[in-house]
């Protein structure tokens, strides 16, 4: 019996032991998840929001990526500059041996085993392909860290974009429900006025049609944020699951605006001139390396070499034959039909294409500018436009319901304001996004958004 107990008791241990190991297990595995996922931020201003982006974006991924990729295609291609050693075994087993007739007897020639073991090892001297590896690795991964940029750059753009696209309409909601205070207030007036027989059911009616508008487009503007607020997390690669709280300030925002347009274009600044100017060089380097088919390869070799021969496969291993050499190869192609010339021919073309296409690509770089900065500075105007008239309509509609409330104005005038108060905060706040969204444009342009 104390037999049994002893067992239970150590049985019971186990089991404790085991489930804590599983609960261990669960939780690393859920941490793991979590930070492979991205952990929710717990305060989403601009910065936070451009950071995470940068690190979980897809497209940024996928980039980072692609340079790994292209390092170790340029590491695999390098290696060709060392020593390559190979091994070569081989069995053969004659069935029937060759056999040649000399003075007219058959005799057969070779014995029925034959194993050999080859170690050979050669050393390239000169060799375009690999030269071409080495004189663009550099360049190459430049290249590939460029391409990488410009994925930051764009993520960094558009995620910017989307942000002050949901604010703009966080402040919209925010102004509809000031909207809806201040017209159930209202609601309240003309139906008290209406049934102390001051004024008739128009007014109220009135404010009923409006407040009842005023909850439609709220309802609007809450679906929209929900899109708007989807598509940032998209643009981020932020779990879809998590809340994102965004967090702003309205006066850091205007703070934000300022920016110097008497700046002029340095177009090797630009990433896509970057890029191509990249791409130009790997181009020059292509002509080198067409002209270079001209030259012969080079290379060292050396090999080692174990026979074995015996009718009697068990004493096949017992005796060796081996030789050994080594060497210098030389290869020169005389007549290939023009392919060579032909070659450089067409590397040329591609490099004079490539010329015309730094070309463009300037006059589009310049168009990007002079619409961006044409865009930010008629935003710019409309932004100090409505942030002006935001004072005036709040101070219209301050006296305009003192003076219904006296009896003086009538109701219309009341709903005129308010509708004049209610859209001219809303513009206000699309034209601070927009001038926004557009300083961003006029930075891409200039080249000076970095990562």
């Amino acid at each position: 019996m104390q037999l049994f107990l002893r067992k239970a008791h150590l049985f019971q241990k186990t089991s404790i032991r085991m489930s804590m190991l599983t609960l261990v297990l669960v939780l690393l595995n859920t941490t793991l998840s979590l930070g492979q996922s991205g952990d929710p931020l717990e305060v989403a201003t601009l910065d936070k929001v451009v950071e995470y982006a940068l690190a979980h974006q897809p497209n940024v991924q996928q980039a980072q990526i692609d340079e790994e990729i292209t390092d170790k295609a340029i590491k695999g291609k390098l290696a060709d500059w060392y020593p390559q050693v190979n091994f070569t075994y081989n069995y053969q087993r004659f069935i029937d041996l060759q056999a040649s007739v000399i003075g007219g007897n058959v005799i057969r020639f070779g014995v029925n085993n034959t194993s050999s073991a080859q170690f050979s090892a050669t050393q390239a001297v000169f060799n375009r392909d690999v030269l071409l590896a080495s004189s663009t690795a550099s360049q190459v991964r430049s290249q590939a860290g460029l391409n990488t940029s410009r994925s930051k750059i764009d993520v960094v753009v558009n995620v910017t974009k989307a942000f002050y696209d949901a604010l703009a309409m966080m402040q919209q909601i925010e102004v509809n429900e000031e909207s809806i205070v201040r017209l159930e207030r209202s609601l309240k007036d003309a139906q008290s006025r209406y049934n102390s027989g001051v004024s008739d059911k128009t007014d109220y009616k009135r404010a009923t049609i409006l407040l009842t508008n005023a909850k439609a487009s709220l309802k609007t503007n809450q679906e929209l944020l929900k899109y708007k607020q989807e598509y940032l997390k998209t643009l981020m690669g932020y779990p879809l699951d998590q809340n994102l709280p965004v967090q702003y300030d309205p006066l850091l925002m205007e703070q934000e605006i300022a920016l110097d347009t008497t700046q002029e274009v340095n177009y090797a600044d630009h990433i896509d001139f970057k890029i191509m100017q990249s791409q130009k060089n790997l181009q020059d380097a292509n002509v080198k390396y067409s002209k270079w088919a001209f030259l012969p390869s080079v290379s060292l070799f050396g090999n080692y070499n174990l026979n074995y021969q015996n009718n009697n496969f068990s004493d096949l291993y017992n005796t060796k034959y081996p030789f050994s050499f080594v060497g210098a190869s030389l290869a020169l192609p005389i007549l290939q039909g023009g392919k060579r010339l032909v070659k450089i021919q067409e590397a040329n073309l591609s490099n004079s294409r490539l010329d015309l296409g730094l070309k463009n690509l300037k006059s589009n770089i310049n168009t990007e500018y002079t619409r961006a900065l044409a865009s930010y500075k008629s935003n710019l105007a409309l932004y100090q436009a409505q942030k002006d008239n935001v004072e005036l309509a709040e101070e219209v509609y301050d006296i305009i319901q003192l003076q219904y409330q006296s009896g003086v104005k009538t109701y219309l005038e009341v709903t005129i304001a308010e509708s004049d108060l209610r859209t001219t905060r809303i513009n206000y706040y699309n034209a601070l996004y927009m001038v926004l969204a557009s300083k961003m444009d006029v930075l891409k342009a200039l080249g000076q958004i970095n990562y």
